[in-house]
C-alpha cells in the first residue's frame, strides 16, 4: 500500500507540476508579465505552502526547532537539489535581474537571519522584522510586474482572453502539488520505518526532502519545457519567501519564539549562507547554470546529507570526514569559483575593449 502511495504520490507532483508551469507561463505571455517574475511571486509562494503549513504549526504548537530546520534544510535543498537537476536536465539560462536583484537579496536574507540568530533565539520582533522584509519584496516583485505589463501594451501586443483557464491551472496544480507531497512524505516516512531507519535520519533527509517536492517537480518540468526562467526563479523566490515569510510569521506566532541550536548555529546557518553565496559566482560566468555546475551542487547536497546521517548515527569517520570537507573540498571548491569569476571578468572587460 505504501508503495502505491508512493508512486500515486509521484504522479499527482508531476500533474501538478505541469498544471502550474503551463497556467503560469500563459498567463504570464498573456498579461505581458516576464515569466521570471511569475516564478519568484506565485510559483514560489505557491510551491513552498508545505514549509509554510509545517513550519507555522509547529511554531504554534510549540515545536519551533521544527519551524527552523524545515526552512533553513529546504533552502539548502532548494539550491543543491533543485537547481542541481534541473542544470543537469537543461543547462538553466540565468536573467540579469537574478543577479542584479534577487539572488543578491536571497543572500541579504540568508545573512540577516544568521545574524537575528546569533543571541541564541529569533524572538517575535525579528520575526516581525523578517515578514516586513517580505511585504517589501513581495511589493517590488509586484512593480516590476506592472512595469513590464506596461511595456508590452506600449508595444502594442495584445492582450487576450482564457485568463480564467490560466487561474483554473495554476490553482489546480497547487492543489495537486500540496496533496502528491502529502502522500510521498508519508509513504516514504512509513516504509524507511518498515526498513528500520531511525526517525531522526528520516527528519534530517525525507522529512527535508518531502516539503520541497513541489519546487523540485516544478522546477524540473519547468526546465524541460523550456520555461528555464520558472525553474530558477521559483528556487530563488521559494528560498526568499522561506525565510522572511515562512520563519517570520513562524517566529511571531510562536509563544517563546524559536530557538537556535548552537549545532545549526555553527553548522547549518553558515552552510545556509555558504550555498546563498555559490549561486553568484555561478550565476554570474556564463548567464547559465551549466550541466557541471549542475553537478557540482548535486555532490555537495549528497556530502552535505551524509554529514547530517555520520552526525545523527555518532559515526566514528565523522570527524576525519568533516576535516576533508573543511580543509581541501570547501577550500578547492571556493578557488575554483573565484578563478570562474576572475576569468569571466576578464572575458568581459576583453569584449568590451574589442567594441
Amino acid at each position: 500500500m505504501n508503495l502505491l502511495l508512493l508512486a500515486l504520490g509521484l504522479v499527482l507532483l508531476t500533474a501538478g507540476a505541469e498544471s502550474l508551469v503551463r497556467g503560469a507561463s500563459r498567463g504570464a505571455a498573456r498579461l505581458g508579465i516576464p515569466s521570471l517574475v511569475v516564478g519568484l511571486t506565485v510559483v514560489a509562494f505557491g510551491t513552498s505552502a508545505p514549509e509554510f503549513a509545517v513550519s507555522v504549526q509547529s511554531a504554534w504548537s510549540g515545536q519551533p526547532d521544527i519551524a527552523l530546520g524545515n526552512v533553513v534544510g529546504s533552502n539548502i535543498f532548494n539550491v543543491l537539489f533543485i537547481l542541481g537537476v534541473s542544470a543537469v536536465i537543461v543547462p538553466l539560462a540565468i536573467a540579469s535581474q537574478l543577479i542584479r536583484i534577487d539572488v543578491p537579496l536571497m543572500i541579504g536574507a540568508s545573512v540577516l537571519l544568521l545574524l537575528l540568530a546569533l543571541d541564541g533565539s529569533i524572538g517575535r520582533i525579528d520575526g516581525a522584522i523578517l515578514f516586513s522584509g517580505l511585504v517589501l519584496y513581495t511589493g517590488f516583485q509586484i512593480r516590476q510586474g506592472r512595469r513590464e505589463q506596461q511595456n508590452a501594451r506600449d508595444r502594442g501586443e495584445p492582450p487576450t482572453g482564457g485568463w480564467w483557464a490560466d487561474l483554473a491551472f495554476i490553482v489546480g496544480g497547487l492543489i495537486l502539488l500540496v496533496w502528491g507531497s502529502r502522500l510521498l512524505l508519508g509513504s516514504a516516512v512509513a516504509i524507511a520505518q518498515s526498513l528500520g531507519v531511525s526517525e531522526l535520519v528520516i527528519g534530517l533527509t525525507i522529512v527535508a526532502a518531502g516539503t520541497s517536492m513541489p519546487e523540485v517537480a516544478t522546477s524540473v518540468v519547468a526546465s524541460l519545457r523550456g520555461h528555464r526562467d520558472i525553474a530558477v526563479g521559483n528556487v530563488v523566490g521559494s528560498n526568499v519567501f522561506n525565510i522572511l515569510g515562512v520563519l517570520g510569521l513562524s517566529a511571531v506566532v510562536s509563544p517563546m519564539g524559536i530557538g537556535v541550536a548552537p549545532q545549526a548555529l555553527h553548522f547549518d546557518f553558515p552552510v545556509m549562507v555558504a550555498v546563498a553565496v555559490a549561486c553568484l559566482p555561478i550565476f554570474v560566468t556564463g548567464r547559465e547554470i551549466a550541466r557541471w555546475e549542475g553537478g557540482l551542487f548535486l555532490a555537495y547536497y549528497i556530502a552535505y546529507t551524509t554529514y547530517l546521517v555520520m552526525a545523527a548515527t555518532h559515526h566514528a569517520a565523522l570527524g576525519a570526514y568533516a576535516s576533508a570537507m573543511l580543509w581541501f573540498v570547501l577550500p578547492l571548491t571556493a578557488v575554483t569559483l573565484a578563478a570562474l569569476l576572475v576569468s569571466h571578468h576578464l572575458v568581459s572587460r576583453r569584449g568590451g575593449g574589442v567594441h
